[in-house]
């Protein structure tokens, strides 16, 4: 949308991407702890969305939409980032959770099972599993902690879905071939949350399990797949 100068109208484009900031911080909202303010989200998005109208540039093969809404989606993580309210002891427990999955997945040759991390943690099961709740209601948007946020869109991600999107940058390979190492229903947990982007209860009705358990095995995922950046 140009105005009759050829630059872009930015009052205009503001009032048509309006809903698609609300979407996007609505779709987050929902996978944070409660107290994050939506209107938070829409004010980080709109700065995101102001920012991606100074950046465009048609010549790199991406459509503004694609563009913008990378950058909406980036400067809402950030904003998110920059309250760093997770307290010392979740960040001890999260370092010496992956530490262990890490240790065993080079001494077995396979994904550990849960009874086998909890053993090497010296901690019985239902400690292991408020672990687990901990690490996971602690750490905002975790996988995508794990890639390389402000990465250009290129032509070729048009249209791909949330899921691959989000796998853009250098570290796409290593996070695929993480996903495809991870146990089966984790594996599944991961499509289903990131990719088809159903809700805690959705996926528990799934696979059968409650909504705690369903964040349980999220962090375990997301523990297995720093274990393996890490490493490598």
């Amino acid at each position: 949308m140009y105005t009759a100068q050829g630059k872009i109208d930015q009052t205009a484009l503001v009032e048509q991407y309006l809903p698609v900031v609300r979407r996007q911080a609505l779709a987050l909202q929902v996978r944070l702890p409660a107290g994050i303010e939506l209107d938070d989200l829409i004010q980080a998005g709109m700065m995101g969305l102001l920012d991606a109208m100074g950046r465009y540039d048609a010549s790199a093969g991406a459509t503004f939409t694609t563009f913008a809404s990378q950058r909406i989606r980036g400067a809402m993580i950030d904003e998110l980032r920059s309250r760093d309210w997770l307290p010392r002891s979740v960040r001890r427990n999260a370092r010496a959770l992956d530490a262990s999955i890490r240790r065993l997945e080079q001494q077995l040759g396979r994904p550990p099972e849960e009874r086998e991390i909890a053993e090497d943690l010296e901690i019985d099961l239902d400690t292991y599993y408020q672990l687990l709740g901990d690490t996971n209601n602690g750490h905002l948007l975790p996988f995508e902690e794990l890639v390389a946020e402000g990465q250009e869109p290129s032509a070729e991600e048009e249209g791909a879905s949330p899921f691959l999107a989000l796998l853009g940058g250098e570290r796409r390979e290593r996070l695929v071939a993480g996903i495809e190492a991870l146990p089966e229903r984790e594996k599944l947990l991961m499509a289903l949350y990131y990719q088809e982007e159903l809700n805690l209860k959705e996926i528990g009705a799934v696979l059968g399990v409650t909504e705690s358990r369903v964040c349980q095995l999220h962090s375990q995922a997301i523990g297995r797949l720093r274990s393996r950046l890490a490493e490598e």
